[in-house]
């Protein structure tokens, strides 16, 4: 448990800034959803959750945590094929645990599952190389909660987890001509892909990202609009509160996958560099904390966390901006979504736990 002396190592740095990212969220989902709505009251409720985790994250030794990865690992696979047979279905998709009041999304929950276990394997290996064994054990532990989740189906959630395994094992020494030859075989898979696996609703998100304007007041709809919300900003935005898009619904979910959008339009390109910077801290803080890490195990959980943070940060902004395809990944610390909310703010408890107990035995 949490020893006093541990105290003094927090890196109050981090918190603040996530705290900072929390708070900015806050206030756009606030103006989005026309003020104090039950929308907000339930984000409130999953930054005190999530804060609650944080803190229990940050005061179990994460070797420990490490030692029971594969029982933590067991049970979100198993939450996650209750899912697929029982879970409450909302928009076409099965992703979600009723508990009356709340929904659990497990599928949250398995990006730092599949960290704790990953870096739990190779951190105990005593080669500073990893085998053709080895990338095939941690590509089955990596397969397992990516299908399952993706026949939700909840494809943008699955595409999260490979991030993880792919930062652990190549920090762990995978090569990387191997590197080069699984995104040659990505690409040469890419055809079959879009005849065989792709859904229809799906092939049509890639189409119209290429061409929105195809189908503007349909498929294309939302795209068009999340360009126009972020270009209408200018500078410095329309004023907290006063944006159009969002409040107006012009943008549709717009508290949710395109938070960044409502913030670039109430608060412009300033607004933009503002939580920009916070992210960027926050990642280079983190990637800090994997280099000060006492083991391999604690290095390889922190980058594993991180990887899937980076990436969702990224291809959100990015899909914000028109850049990428529609997809629902939220913006993590700033969409709404207590699940997300809760996931995210213990993975930082786990990298804060990596940081502090640098100088323990």
């Amino acid at each position: 448990m949490f020893e006093r002396r541990l105290y003094h190592h927090i890196d109050w740095g981090l918190i603040t800034a996530v705290a900072a990212l929390c708070g900015l969220g806050l206030a756009n989902i606030y103006s989005a959803t026309g003020g104090w709505t039950g929308i907000v009251q339930t984000q409130i409720s999953g930054i005190v959750l999530g804060t609650i985790a944080l803190i229990v994250c940050l005061s179990l030794d994460y070797r420990s945590l490490a030692d029971k990865s594969h029982f933590i690992y067991i049970a979100i696979v198993a939450l996650l094929i209750y899912v697929l047979f029982f879970g409450a279905v909302r928009g076409g998709s099965r992703r979600w645990i009723d508990l009356g009041p709340v929904n659990l999304q497990p599928s949250e929950f398995a990006k730092a599952a599949l960290a704790l276990v990953l870096a739990k394997f190779f951190g105990e290996s005593r080669r500073w190389s990893v085998t053709r064994v080895d990338l095939l054990i941690a590509g089955a532990l990596t397969a397992v909660p990516v299908l399952i989740i993706a026949r939700q189906p909840d494809l943008g959630t699955a595409v999260t987890l490979i991030p993880v395994a792919l930062a652990i094992a190549y920090v762990a020494g995978m090569p990387m001509r191997l590197l080069g030859t699984l995104a040659v075989v990505g690409v040469l898979a890419a055809p079959v892909a879009w005849k065989f696996a792709l859904q229809d609703y799906q092939k049509e998100r890639v189409e119209t990202f290429l061409n929105p304007e195809q189908d503007a007041r349909g498929a294309g709809y939302q795209q068009i609009q999340a360009r126009i919300t972020v270009g209408s900003g200018g500078l410095w935005g329309k004023g907290f509160n006063e944006g159009t898009q969002g409040q107006l619904r012009f943008l549709p979910v717009a508290h949710n996958d395109f938070i960044f959008s409502v913030l670039a339009e109430e608060h412009g390109f300033a607004g933009v560099l503002v939580a920009l910077g916070l992210y960027l801290f926050v990642i280079l803080r983190a990637l800090e904390a994997a280099r000060l890490a006492k083991d391999r195990l604690g290095a390889y959980l922190v980058l594993g966390v991180l990887a899937t943070f980076t990436f969702q940060v990224i291809y959100n902004i990015t899909m914000s901006a028109g850049l990428a395809p529609v997809k629902g990944l939220t913006l993590p610390l700033m969409s709404y979504g207590g699940s997300s909310m809760i996931a995210t703010l213990a993975g930082f408890g786990l990298i804060l736990n990596v940081r502090m107990r640098r100088f323990t035995n």
